[in-house]
């Protein structure tokens, strides 16, 4: 059975690095990445652990086994991951009071995929941040359409697009 909460040890964490580095572009296959979808930024342990303290991520449990994650990135860190930088700047545009919160990564572990655990992430997700923030926003890699559609069927809707380091993004924004 499938449960949702939040992050809150070192080996929790380790099992979402374990699933985003199988999940990475880099470590996929131009027809899985296509059928599948892929992750296109890696973490060090250090910056999802600094990450989860300030706000903890979410994860699907089977047992105590992670099989996937939503992290969650609060305003402070736009400049950690120097490749979302710009997701930022264009989200401080759109919502000057900056009261929204920025969906790091999603990724479910691949033998879970299909099951609905995608929407129950975002559902917990919601559930647990919607009182404090007016919105979740993200950004997709355009070419990545299963991971965009997704997105679309949970809720979001495509605010911009911009280019970052040859890679063509649509953020996206879910309101509550």
């Amino acid at each position: 059975m499938v449960s949702y909460k939040r992050a809150e040890d070192d080996n929790e964490l380790q099992q979402i690095l374990n699933i985003q580095r199988k999940a990475l572009k880099t470590n996929v296959s131009l027809e899985e990445q296509k059928e599948q979808g892929y992750v296109t930024v890696p973490h060090t342990f250090a910056i999802l652990k600094k990450m989860n303290d300030a706000y903890p991520h979410i994860i699907a449990m089977e047992d105590k086994k992670v099989i996937g994650y939503a992290l969650t990135m609060i305003h402070s860190f736009r400049y950690e991951m120097p490749i979302l930088t710009p997701m930022f700047d264009i989200a401080d545009g759109l919502y000057p009071n900056k009261n929204y919160l920025v969906m790091g990564q999603i990724c479910i572990d691949k033998p879970y995929r299909g099951k609905g655990i995608f929407k129950g992430l975002y559902s917990y997700y919601r559930d647990e941040l919607s009182s404090q923030f007016k919105c979740l926003i993200t950004e997709v890699a355009t070419l990545n359409t299963r991971s965009l559609n997704a997105h679309k069927a949970v809720g979001f809707k495509i605010l911009e697009n911009h280019a970052s380091e040859d890679v063509s993004w649509e953020i996206i924004s879910w309101e509550w």
